[in-house]
């Protein structure tokens, strides 16, 4: 019965991470900022750390369900 809500989650998660990573390295290899305002460098190593997070959180979500 748990099962459905972490399937949900897990997927959710592994979306965002994965869709973010991507938008991030797109970015940089365009040589665009990831976030406008902010150092070049430390925007895009704290958008892939999260989207990593988020991806690894989600393939965790996978292994509970």
């Amino acid at each position: 019965m748990e099962s459905g809500p972490a399937i949900f989650v897990g997927t959710v998660f592994a979306l965002f991470g994965g869709g973010l990573l991507v938008w991030t390295a797109v970015r940089v290899r365009q040589g665009e900022p990831v976030a406008v305002g902010v150092n070049r460098v430390a925007s895009a190593t704290l958008a892939g750390v999260a989207g990593a997070g988020a991806l690894a959180l989600g393939m965790w979500c996978f292994t509970r369900a």
